[in-house]
């Protein structure tokens, strides 16, 4: 008895935000068909011209938008910005600094430390739980 293993794919969707890429913004060919994981893994370690240009100029995702911005994604809705953007319009972003940008960076460094925080303090209790333990 042998068993057939079929190759687990997935929408082009799925693939596109595994790969961090808008997927309108992919080839047809891509955006049509679908990704095994064989596939995805490839386009990962040598990504063809088109994959390495749509990370290298966008138009980018809401996620890589947000990460490259330094803030939330809840925080490009909150500064009006829906649409994809493309490296140069993060770049002149990120220049003219507008007063939400701030204030979204200045959130998310806020976020960041209080994580840091709840993270240290969980640490500490649970070297006190061990300590008592021994």
């Amino acid at each position: 008895m042998t068993s057939h293993q079929t190759a687990q794919t997935m929408k082009p969707a799925t693939a596109a935000k595994k790969l961090g890429v808008y997927l309108q913004a992919t080839p047809a060919e891509f955006q049509e068909g679908v990704v095994s994981r064989a596939e995805l893994a490839a386009l990962q370690a040598d990504p063809p011209e088109w994959l390495q240009e749509l990370r290298r100029n966008g138009p980018h995702p809401r996620p890589v938008v947000a990460a490259k911005l330094g803030i939330s994604i809840s925080g490009l809705a909150r500064g009006g910005i829906t649409d994809p953007l493309t490296t140069e319009q993060i770049e002149a972003l990120k220049k003219d600094s507008p007063e939400w940008l701030q204030r979204e960076r200045a959130t998310q460094a806020e976020v960041r430390k209080e994580a840091v925080r709840i993270k240290e303090k969980r640490k500490e209790k649970n070297a006190a739980r061990d300590d008592q333990s021994s």
